[in-house]
């Protein structure tokens, strides 16, 4: 039978996002396989593994808002922005919290991002850790984000702990660099993980060792979440069987009654169909899933 749907992974350290998917391709013997969301290899935390057909709804995991909890070491400047990386300079830190506090707040709401050089954005058809390595630095374009939550949660000696929640493609770790840049210090990223992606949270994750275990034994069935579930926040719909396959043949269908705005729909046997959205009653589909197992 093919497997279909997502697996919510909590990230060991040192794994590379690639390399999780690639363990699972293997121990589920599926070729159809991703994840939604990259995470740097010294990360841990939620990375959402999409199988068979549910890889359909990967762009939405993605696309989605991201939440962390991060460590940043202050007086310390490297070159890929985090501890492993080469020092490029140090110096004491007294920064007390309060100051710090004062500077987070300052780099809350939209604002313009320029990605690292260890990164794999590509210049030129070159991926820019590829020139990193070589010592080449480029000139990088700055990028839209947005920090909605940017707090203070503790401190150990010159580490912090923040708590941040962010849009897609935020640099963690150019966030703690920037920050330790404002204050004058220096600052990099000591340790990451991610707590949220999207609908998914960090209690829905499973460590990868118990997945591989359960895949050698022929049944993940309980690791395995029916794709409907990172719609979870929109309102379900439900349609009779007329309109179900209306959807299903890309025919136009109307929803009385229903308010504006963004819905799952569902057919027979709570079959889920779609992902739209309302307007004046009637449904523009974003994305069609029938077929997928949910």
């Amino acid at each position: 039978m093919d497997l279909n749907g997502i697996i919510i992974v909590d990230k060991p350290e040192d794994w590379t996002s690639h390399d999780v998917v690639a363990k699972l391709r293997n121990a589920l013997k599926t070729k159809r396989i991703g994840h939604g969301g990259t995470l740097d290899p010294m990360a841990t935390g939620v990375l959402p593994i999409f199988v068979g057909r549910a890889t359909r709804a990967s762009e939405f995991c993605e696309n989605a808002e991201k939440e962390y909890v991060a460590d940043i070491r202050l007086g310390m400047v490297t070159d890929t922005q985090d501890i492993t990386g080469n020092v490029l300079g140090t110096r004491a830190s007294s920064v007390s919290s309060a100051e710090l506090e004062a500077i987070l707040a300052t780099f809350v709401g939209p604002q313009k991002q320029i990605p690292p050089m260890y990164s794999a954005i590509k210049k030129n058809g070159k991926k820019l850790y590829e020139l990193a390595r070589k010592g080449i630095e480029v000139e990088r374009q700055a990028r839209d984000i947005n920090i909605s939550t940017l707090e203070l949660m503790g401190s150990n000696g010159s580490d912090f702990t923040l708590h941040i929640v962010c849009s897609k493609g935020t640099y963690i770790r150019t966030i703690c660099h920037d920050i330790g840049a404002a204050l004058g210090v220096g600052g990099t990223m000591s340790s990451l993980r991610r707590t949220k992606a999207g609908a998914f949270d960090i209690e829905m994750a499973h460590t990868l060792e118990a997945i591989l275990a359960s895949a050698a034994q022929g049944d993940i069935s309980q690791y395995l979440r029916a794709v409907d579930s990172i719609f979870s926040e929109y309102p379900a719909v439900m349609l009779c069987a007329a309109q179900a396959a209306k959807v299903k043949h890309g025919a136009q269908i109307t929803v009385s009654g229903q308010p504006d705005g963004r819905y799952r729909f569902y057919g027979a046997e709570d079959e889920f169909l779609a992902l739209g959205n309302v307007e004046n009653e009637n449904v523009k589909m974003i994305k069609n899933f029938f077929g997928v197992e949910s």
